[in-house]
């Protein structure tokens, strides 16, 4: 059962990790809720599947045309300062404290396409276009 609950967990993730959405919004929460692991081994099990999910996913969206290089670097380089800190603040914290703040996230990302779907713009298009 273990084998099959790690297998959908894996396919979930991949299937949103290959449109570039994020598997570990869904990754993290099944390997919690449904295999039982500590929020910090989930964590780091995102982070390692990842790899080669976003490796085979940018070649592909890469090939299609759908990466833009503008602007990359600005995106890049806070990103991983960023990550660097945040990793290391992240392994000084208790399991329960990265569950509330993984699970404040979700809920703050679930209010943000009814936002979209709510605004006149229908969810702020026009500025996509100006970043990229």
């Amino acid at each position: 059962m273990a084998f099959l609950l790690l297998f959908l967990s894996g396919l979930f993730g991949g299937v949103l990790g290959g449109m570039g959405m994020g598997g570990g919004t869904a990754l993290i929460p099944l390997l919690t809720l449904l295999c039982g692991l500590p929020q910090a081994a989930a964590q780091g099990i995102n982070l390692l599947s990842f790899l080669p999910m976003s490796f085979l996913a940018l070649s592909v969206h890469a090939k299609s045309g759908l990466v833009k290089k503008r602007g990359l670097l600005l995106l890049i380089l806070p990103a991983l300062l960023f990550s660097a800190l945040f990793a290391l603040f992240a392994g000084m914290l208790p399991s329960s404290a990265l569950k509330k703040g993984f699970g404040a996230f979700l809920i703050l990302l679930s209010f943000l396409p009814l936002k979209g779907a709510l605004s006149k713009e229908g969810g702020g298009s026009e500025a996509h276009k100006k970043v990229l």
